[in-house]
């Protein structure tokens, strides 16, 4: 059976930074990049908010940068997913696409979170088209339009507030009769003149053409219809962090985001480290991803030393 030193499972931001620090630590990390190779920002077509990108740059682009880098430096970089691991022990035992087993000294985890989508045809079309669920990232392209914003709850606030600041109008399109926000959250909604918030409405399908999103139909509770005329089409109801592997071997939150100590890396299990978004529920950048990729490369270049 292989036995790996320095296990780096995901290929975002934090999996490709984690593997750039580990590597000049001569850790001779082993990274598979699972299902979405890139992680979230594969998916985005410019990126402008990265430090070092003054004229911003594609999302594929970028990732395949943070690719090179770390392969530069040795990183065994390997197509594959791991289907199980068990922590319950070190060296940790892990099965890669049902079949490789291998062992691991250390793992750092950067599985990422998944943002939620309604599931329409239409709105899978349109992603990177129009299609985001992140306004911090991509709002800044719809300065002085009009968009949409699906959700009723804090962060849907949050980002209509964060849009209202750039856009000309904002809709909120909420199923319910009220917001879940909090009150404060709430009343800030409200008295933001060009938000308009559209209760008891769902999305039936995101309209575009080759340029992208032109517009939303929607469905009204009591069976009417409303076809609204926008540029931009924000999901905000919720991430999904990409933990299944690991329910019941470390300790999650109670939406499933790995546990950290304090400022580092560390979960509840020795020797296993979180990095990028599977650990943060709060923040969701690319560098903030990218940040905290590095804090779990140190911290498991001490574990590591510390066992010798």
């Amino acid at each position: 059976m292989e036995n790996v030193k320095c296990l780096i499972i995901g290929s975002g931001p934090a999996g490709y930074t984690a593997a750039i620090y580990t590597s000049r630590a001569n850790l001779s990390p082993v990274l598979y990049e699972g299902i979405e190779p890139g992680g979230q920002l594969t998916t985005t077509t410019e990126i402008e908010n990265f430090p070092g990108y003054p004229e911003g740059v594609d999302g594929n682009a970028m990732m395949a940068d943070l690719r090179r880098q770390a392969e530069r430096f040795g990183t065994d970089i390997r197509t594959g997913v791991v289907s199980s691991i068990d922590l319950s022990a070190r060296p940790f035992k892990v099965v890669v696409d049902g079949e490789k087993e291998l062992s691991a000294e250390a793992v750092i985890i950067a599985t990422g979170a998944s943002a939620r989508y309604l599931g329409l045809p239409s709105e899978a079309k349109y992603r990177g088209m129009g299609v985001s669920a992140c306004a911090t990232c991509d709002g800044f392209f719809y300065r002085k339009k009009d968009v949409a914003v699906v959700g009723g709850g804090d962060t849907a606030c949050e980002e209509a507030t964060y849009l209202a600041s750039l856009c000309r109008h904002v809709y909120m399109v909420v199923r319910k009769p009220f917001l879940r926000a909090s009150k404060a959250m709430q009343e800030r909604v409200f008295a933001t003149p060009n938000i308009e918030v559209l209760f008891e409405y769902n999305t039936a399908e995101v309209l575009g053409d080759e340029d992208g999103v032109t517009g939303a139909r929607l469905v009204h509770s009591d069976g009417s219809e409303r076809t609204i005329a926008i540029d931009g089409f924000f999901l905000a109801i919720g991430h999904h962090p990409n933990t299944e592997l690991f329910k019941g071997q470390l300790d999650l939150d109670a939406e499933g985001y790995i546990i950290t100590q304090g400022a580092t890396s560390k979960t509840s299990v020795e020797g296993v480290f979180a990095a990028g978004d599977v650990k943060d529920p709060h923040y969701r950048q690319a560098i903030t991803a990218a940040g905290s990729g590095c804090v779990a490369a140190l911290d498991c270049e001490r574990f590591l030393l510390a066992q010798k």
